[in-house]
């Protein structure tokens, strides 16, 4: 458990509503670990916020009184070195879904879930891990390109032949959305040993983390899109 001021996990909110803003700080700091240091509600006051406090998550709403937020997601990075963007949204366009993905955001909550669904996001977000419920994925892929068969000319047939049986059963386990504990639960086996899984899987298909782990999986047949 976090103890100290350092080991907060320190957020910003950039939300337009102001009763949004209030309940979102309510339960963010409802938990001991967690701490909004700035509040914006547009774009200028968003990127001096980032710039100030340099937070660890950047909660992002993707619609703010006709900005258009997508726009900010590659300057909010730029200017809090550290910060991971999560995408609050009651958007469903999986057009703005994918763009987001694409400029940098790491995460994706849609507004309708329980409270402590975007708690989960936001601990998952700041250990480095990407957030995106199967549902969500299913929405923001739709429009990529289906799978891509392989055969002997494609540049990816060897990285995918090189899997090991395991490691397809842990990138279908992380298709569904599982993180590693469940993982590991589901395959008898320890969450070290998951994490080297992923270590392998990484390497092995040339992914960065989990999120880009996903979308090879979809773009390439490993995994089926969520119905």
């Amino acid at each position: 458990m976090f103890t100290t001021r350092s080991q907060l996990i320190r957020l910003l909110l950039v939300e337009d509503h102001g009763i949004v803003r209030a309940g979102l700080r309510m339960l963010i700091e409802s938990q001991p670990h967690l701490t909004v240091v700035a509040e914006a509600t547009n774009y200028a006051d968003a990127l001096r916020a980032a710039v100030r406090e340099q937070p660890d998550i950047i909660l992002l709403d993707l619609d703010l009184d006709g900005e258009i937020a997508l726009d900010m997601i590659p300057e909010l990075l730029t200017r809090a070195s550290n910060g991971r963007i999560l995408i609050l949204t009651g958007i469903r366009d999986p057009e703005l879904h994918r763009r987001a993905i694409r400029l940098g955001a790491v995460g994706l909550v849609q507004k309708e879930k329980a409270a402590d669904i975007l708690l989960q996001a936001i601990a998952r977000v700041y250990a480095g891990e990407a957030w995106i419920e199967p549902a969500l994925v299913a929405s923001v892929l739709s429009d990529i390109a289906g799978p891509q068969s392989v055969h002997q000319g494609d540049p990816e047939a060897m990285k995918i032949a090189s899997l090991t049986d395991r490691e397809r059963e842990v990138i279908s386990l992380i298709g569904e959305g599982l993180m590693n504990k469940k993982i590991a639960q589901r395959l008898f086996i320890s969450e070290a040993t998951v994490r080297h899984h992923l270590t392998s899987i990484f390497a092995k298909l040339n992914v960065a983390n989990r999120l880009e782990l996903v979308i090879y999986a979809y773009q390439h047949g490993l995994i089926a899109l969520p119905r």
